[in-house]
């Protein structure tokens, strides 16, 4: 019985049961359809896993992911799933100094004092390469191992990604701990720091500047070229890999047991929502919780293509977008500057599954200027303690701008997510730089 298929949400489509490298819709690039590809559960079939004190998410919540199931219908038993996950977890270790686990999700008392209702806090800085990206590619990873394992596949092409910072660290963390190939494509301006330790961890590091006159990412624009080419996406973009929305389902699985009313959640491309969208709607049919949380998403006045996308409704559904995307979703016009940077995708690849996320539970998508963005980074770090950068309290920011407006009640629980560790301040030696970008020696927060 198929407990776990992969189903383009645009167009129905499905990609071949034995295809390796399942990540895209078959008929993505046709017509003015959104073609992204999600996972889809036979709910009757699993069960939402009871806290049973294991640490590793991606062993907790196994019977939730699509590998699993997969691997399981292969003829994979369930302990050879574990020992998989289990090595390839260890070999993250090996190169980033710890694996993964569940991390800090708590009441953050100082905050809720200070603000009047109650500020929940998940805590990404301390997982795997220092953000939440990480989890996104794990899961494509063990996907990967699991096609070798069934014979799907002996080839292993190159791995490629498009990012400025917090994705190409945990995709290059990810494919070591593989032994995998991966090519990153970095925009002029990307840190040093960051490219310091993509290198030192083996990547393929290409420049991309903006060509006058052509509009998008240039970054992307190369990644598209390299799998046109035959790389794989390894990349946090649901239009190019479904399955990396998959791993981001994994924070809402963590969060399902906390009595929060509403989620507060940054975009960029859209993988992070789109994984809180999914994992929430999935947690409550499971039974998990009584019901999805309000889900709230934060842009920066730099681009804010999503909330254009959201305003340009005017009635129509989700499922009209779908089948519509030039009407509401294109890349914005000019250049982006932001704090904020790692959400300044030109686009929101994975928006109509956020959409959708929102107008079920009655969110709403909110932009926040500098002065917001830098007020709760200060605000955020100064009361938690959490050394997280401007992009990761991003969703703070939009919390700070909807209490501003008093559209948080004072009884309202509200939960944001501290995506990515600061990293501006690590400018010592690049022993030292490799030390604190591999989060051995980075204090997790525990309690807030």
């Amino acid at each position: 019985m198929t407990v776990s298929r992969l189903v383009c949400a645009g167009c129905g489509a499905e990609p071949a049961r034995d295809d390796p490298f399942p990540f895209a819709c078959p008929n993505a690039g046709t017509g003015d359809v959104d073609h992204v590809l999600r996972r889809e559960l036979d709910l009757a079939a699993v069960e939402f896993p009871a806290d049973d004190g294991e640490p590793n998410p991606f062993v907790r919540f196994r019977g939730l992911l699509h590998a699993y199931h997969v691997a399981r219908e292969g003829g994979i038993p369930d302990e050879d799933f574990v020992a998989l996950v289990r090595a390839l977890d260890g070999r993250v270790a090996e190169v980033d100094g710890h694996g993964f686990r569940v991390t800090p999700f708590a009441r953050a008392g100082a905050l809720s004092e200070r603000l009047g209702f109650g500020v929940w806090v998940k805590d990404e800085t301390g997982n795997v390469s220092g953000s939440h990206k990480a989890r996104h590619l794990f899961g494509v990873l063990v996907w990967l191992e699991v096609a070798e394992r069934l014979g799907l596949t002996s080839e292993r092409p190159d791995l490629a990604i498009a990012s400025c910072g917090n994705a190409a660290l945990a995709a290059a963390v990810v494919a070591a701990a593989g032994g995998r190939t991966l090519r990153v494509f970095v925009p002029v301006d990307a840190d040093p720091v960051v490219l310091a330790r993509l290198e030192a961890l083996g990547a393929e590091i290409a420049t991309c500047p903006r060509e006058p006159g052509v509009p998008g990412d240039p970054t992307v624009h190369k990644l598209k070229e390299a799998l046109a080419a035959g790389a794989l996406p390894f990349t946090c973009q649901g239009d190019l890999n479904g399955l990396a929305v998959e791993g981001g389902e994994t924070l809402a699985w963590e969060m399902a047991a906390a009595p929060v009313d509403r989620v507060v959640v940054q975009v960029g491309g859209g993988a992070l929502a789109s994984g809180l969208v999914h994992g929430f709607r999935e947690a409550a049919a499971l039974g998990a919780i009584p019901r999805s949380p309000r889900i709230d998403t934060v842009q920066t006045a730099g681009a804010w293509p999503l909330r254009r996308a959201f305003d340009r409704l005017d009635g129509h559904d989700a499922a009209y977008a779908a089948h519509h995307r030039s009407e509401f979703m294109w890349p914005w016009e000019e250049e982006p500057h932001s704090v904020a940077h790692g959400i300044l995708d030109d686009e929101t690849y994975d928006w109509v599954a956020v959409v959708e996320g929102m107008l079920a539970t009655g969110g709403t998508p909110v932009v926040v200027d500098e002065a917001t963005l830098e007020r709760a980074n200060a605000l955020g770090r100064e009361a938690t303690g959490i050394d997280v950068d401007h992009t990761g309290s991003s969703g703070f920011a939009g919390l700070l701008a909807l209490a501003e407006r008093g559209e948080i009640g004072r009884g309202e629980n509200v939960a944001v997510l501290f995506t990515g560790v600061r990293r501006s301040h690590q400018t010592e030696t690049k022993e030292s730089t490799d030390a604190e970008l591999s989060g051995s020696r980075h204090p997790v927060a525990q309690g807030l």
